[in-house]
């Protein structure tokens, strides 16, 4: 690969950044007058920690990494848009991507006027061929994205196509593994290893963890890309609010365990009634390893709407290439399960 110096824009390179009154100060005291915070506050009047230093320490237990190879965003789109801002100069700079795939990636590249190409994962088992990701790149694609479990397809992606990519592609390599912790794999190894100084992998306290509402997402990577990202990003991006939320949610590893338990097992659940024949319109299931699953019908947009007027909301994914006659069903309790299949054999 190519070295992390070589692949910033050279704007950021010469950047300096903004200091903040916490990034100048850092302990505890009795008196605080160095940022301007109003007087009659209380302990939500004062500004966060810029870099969220307890959490970090915190999330050693699950990632086996160093704080200095962690960066918490506002969300994972955060983390997403920086990867554009650091290293791609727009109008001259262009990334690839596995399709259909997450939306935000593409959001992103035309906010901040970068050519996207997207390559087709294989048909019916949206598999990675490595060889015709790579085929997609060129001179002056500086990242690949890749998704493992995809959304909106639920399959992971395989581990020795991903790892073909990472050792041939010179540029930085992004695995987004929002729904990682669905499955028993992945590739965070690659980031403790030291070895892949091109590898960032997202992941988020939304899916799993059931924090969507607190918006904040992960990055793990080298250190010299985390310092870079810290480099850019907005010094008090994680609100107080939800920092605390986090510290408390990783002071519950027990009660994360069994959620993803429970999930998986209501998932396994609804995906085997949806291949049980049951339901008439049921036309595929594809194999999931997320907290959803990709159904094609018969009449897709009719379902979504009859769905609809029993107050069951599904996502309609028929306008997306490849998956054409599909609805993405999330995962829900036992009971909205129940209420969802019932729903779909009164539509027919």
């Amino acid at each position: 690969m190519k070295r992390i110096e070589e692949l910033v824009r050279p704007n950021i390179q010469k950047l300096a950044p903004y200091s903040c009154a916490r990034d100048e100060f850092k302990g505890e005291a009795s008196i605080y007058m160095d940022a301007n915070e109003s007087c009659l506050a209380g302990p939500d009047g004062r500004y966060p920690d810029p870099l969220q230093t307890e959490i970090k320490e915190k999330l050693r237990t699950y990632t086996g990494l160093r704080p200095e190879q962690m960066m918490l965003g506002n969300g994972s789109d955060e983390p997403i848009d920086l990867v554009y801002r650091v290293f791609c100069n727009p109008g001259v700079d262009n990334v690839v991507a596995i399709a259909p795939t997450y939306g935000m990636y593409k959001v992103a590249a035309d906010i901040n006027d970068i050519e996207y190409r997207s390559v087709m994962l294989e048909e019916g088992s949206f598999a990675l061929n490595a060889e015709k990701l790579l085929a997609a790149t060129d001179a002056k694609t500086k990242v690949v994205w890749m998704c493992s479990p995809n959304n909106p397809t639920g399959n992971k992606i395989g581990m020795a196509e991903m790892e073909k990519v990472l050792e041939k592609f010179e540029g930085i390599v992004v695995v987004d593994e929002a729904y990682g912790d669905f499955t028993d794999e992945t590739i965070l190894g690659k980031v403790a290893d030291g070895k892949h100084k091109n590898l960032i992998v997202l992941k988020t306290f939304s899916k799993a963890w059931g924090l969507a509402g607190i918006r904040c997402g992960m990055a793990f990577a080298d250190a010299s890309i985390i310092a870079l990202f810290n480099k850019v990003k907005y010094p008090y991006n994680v609100n107080i609010l939800t920092q605390r939320r986090v510290l408390e949610a990783l002071g519950n590893e027990a009660a994360f365990r069994r959620d993803v338990r429970t999930i998986v097992e209501a998932r396994d659940m609804l995906e085997a009634r949806l291949r049980s024949g049951e339901i008439g319109s049921v036309r595929h299931v594809y194999a999931t390893d997320a907290n959803f699953v990709l159904v094609k019908f018969d009449d897709p947009v009719r379902v979504y709407k009859a769905l609809v007027e029993r107050g069951i909301i599904t996502r309609n994914r028929n306008s997306v290439t490849m998956c054409e006659g599909c609805l993405r069903i999330t995962t829900g309790t036992k009971a909205e399960n129940e209420e969802l299949l019932k729903a779909l054999k009164e539509i027919g």
